[in-house]
């Protein structure tokens, strides 16, 4: 089959076409409506196809769980988002403070309507799956390269159960019956994985290949991170986990898959060392986002200063 086929049936499956030299994605998290937010200058010098939010896009909760903060917050920051990023998709998952409580999960009794507060502010159209279920998760597929490359939006905070141990101190969760994505979201996930792509990109709110530090992350449910990577063993070569949350950078790789967290926006994180068994150099707390550059067999994986320079930086075939 030539590629003139081979393209247009694609198109028939209604898929996003991107035919430039280059494809590329902005990342960023933990983006406060009430800080000054300077990092935009360089990302718009990035000439970004898309940007995805990787949660934590306001910070509109509250100590009660009220929601009362979380409208106001999203109004501000919709005045504070520059006027480029108009021509720019965007694709949003969220965290913890965009959800309305401090590391909550299942148990956050206003989740409902934070589900509906955010889908209104996104924009998300009434046909979308996502106003009829329980969860902000989905999926899209984007034709690259004359690849198809398939992106993962998960869902860490609607579905997961109580963390363990004291706020900063979590430890592991080894309930049989823990979990963070949930049985409805575990079984849509994996019927995602049953079509046909090239590459595979998995955004998730907090880190999934972090381990040692005692903050949120998916080494708190050990059973389902394995689980997750089970799932995804034959993906191995051709995976990419994209994170946030940290209020600092890294980029990490665990049984060959690779991991860039892009985080924070504005707000940086406190000035220590951490290191971790499946890091990559070293973590980086100040203003960072981060940026997939998408070329033919190539992939950039690049995480950036306040000022778009280089801080780390692998680069993946596909």
């Amino acid at each position: 089959m030539n590629n003139f086929i081979k393209l247009y049936l694609l198109s028939s499956l209604s898929l996003s076409f991107i035919n430039a030299d280059t494809t590329k994605f902005g990342l960023g998290s933990c983006l406060d409506q009430d800080y000054p937010q300077p990092i935009w200058k360089a990302i718009e010098k990035e000439d970004l196809d898309y940007f995805v939010f990787l949660g934590d896009n306001v910070y509109g909760d509250l100590p009660s769980g009220s929601l009362r903060k979380m409208v106001s917050a999203y109004k501000k920051q919709k005045n504070n988002f520059p006027e480029w990023m108009k021509n720019v998709e965007i694709l949003p998952i969220w965290d913890d403070h965009d959800y309305g409580l401090n590391d909550a999960g299942s148990e956050y009794p206003l989740k409902r309507q934070s589900q509906e507060i955010y889908l209104n502010f996104w924009g998300i159209p009434l046909d979308d799956d996502r106003h009829n279920r329980d969860g902000i998760y989905f999926s899209e597929e984007k034709i690259i390269q004359g690849k198809v490359f398939k992106l993962i939006f998960l869902d860490t905070r609607f579905f997961r159960s109580k963390l363990k141990g004291p706020k900063g101190k979590y430890i592991e969760n080894l309930d049989p019956d823990a979990t963070i994505l949930g049985n409805s979201q575990w079984n849509w996930l994996e019927s995602e994985l049953k079509d046909q792509f090239d590459f595979l990109m998995i955004f998730s709110s907090i880190q999934i290949i972090a381990e040692d530090h005692p903050y949120e992350k998916w080494n708190n449910f050990p059973h389902e991170k394995e689980k997750l990577f089970n799932m995804l063993n034959k993906y191995n070569d051709k995976t990419l986990f994209v994170s946030g949350d940290r209020h600092r950078g890294g980029i990490y790789k665990e049984s060959g898959i690779y991991e860039i967290t892009a985080s924070s926006l504005n707000k940086p994180g406190s000035n220590f060392d951490e290191t971790d068994t499946n890091l990559i150099g070293k973590t980086y707390n100040q203003e960072n986002y981060g940026s997939l550059e998408v070329s033919e067999n190539k992939i950039n994986v690049l995480l950036k200063d306040l000022n778009g320079k280089t801080l780390n930086m692998v680069s993946l075939k596909y």
